[in-house]
């Protein structure tokens, strides 16, 4: 009787030592605290607010008095946003694996979507502070540079054009981040990144111009295209949203789904 009862208490103490899982929340918190805990991820980060008040002092110092808008701001910062964001969200997948840390973290948390998924949120987040950044910068910028030269401030940049913005560079952000989940390594995927947007654009743009057949497909396939159209606030019909979808699903739904596949079936050394 006395050998059951123990077995008994044993068996309940060992079904109240079973482990947790892992909150979601913790698993973000810690994959927010990752980007900033290497010197390339810390520098990059804070890059963002030294770019940016470099670009807005050049705009002060260079822009003719007759330009001065909030929107030529926008634009003057825009440069490197679109260039950070995305290797801030390569970086955010692909250090699992060029750090070495992948062992551990899914060791710690088998389920490698949860952990995807987290990056994912992180990546994000980081993405709008970034941007709240930068359009504060480019605001302070405005006030400052119209004040020097003496001119009126203009606010030439409505709600639905800032959106639009952010809307363009999260999916900058997004490309980075299929690229790394696809590729996961960090060269090859900042290669892989710039080809995309340099290389591979000025190959459909070249072919627009020389094939007028394919003028009317290039904002279906083009995301460069979509995402400049974006920036400059144009998007306005439903066929335009619609072809921003099209572009979002051939870049970034379909690779993204592949990579996550090769990504959960990979082997972590």
């Amino acid at each position: 009787m006395i050998t059951q009862t123990t077995q008994t208490t044993q068996t309940t103490q060992i079904a109240a030592r079973v482990v947790q899982p892992i909150p979601t929340t913790r698993i973000i918190g810690v994959e927010l605290r990752k980007m900033f805990d290497t010197r390339s991820g810390f520098w990059l980060l804070m890059s963002i607010g030294v770019f940016s008040v470099a670009a807005a002092t050049i705009a002060i110092v260079f822009v003719p008095e007759t330009a001065f808008s909030y929107e030529t701001f926008a634009s003057a910062l825009g440069f490197p946003m679109t260039l950070i964001l995305p290797m801030i969200a390569i970086l955010a997948v692909t250090s699992e694996w060029s750090q070495r840390s992948g062992l551990t973290t899914f060791t710690l948390v088998p389920s490698r979507g949860r952990v995807i998924g987290a990056k994912a949120i992180a990546t994000i987040s980081v993405g709008f502070v970034s941007m709240l950044v930068a359009f504060t910068i480019g605001a302070v910028g405005n006030v400052v540079g119209s004040t020097i030269v003496g001119v009126d401030t203009v606010w030439d940049i409505g709600l639905a054009h800032a959106a639009q913005i952010v809307l363009g560079n999260l999916l900058g952000m997004a490309i980075g981040f299929t690229l790394g989940v696809a590729l996961r390594n960090s060269a090859a995927a900042i290669v892989g990144y710039f080809v995309l947007s340099f290389v591979l654009s000025g190959i459909l743009l070249l072919l627009a111009q020389v094939r007028e057949s394919f003028t009317d497909l290039q904002p279906w396939i083009d995301w460069n295209y979509s995402q400049i159209e974006l920036f400059e606030g144009q998007i306005s019909s439903a066929q335009e949203w619609i072809q921003i979808g099209s572009t979002t699903m051939i870049w970034i739904v379909i690779p993204l789904a592949v990579g996550l596949v090769l990504l959960r079936r990979s082997e972590v050394k």
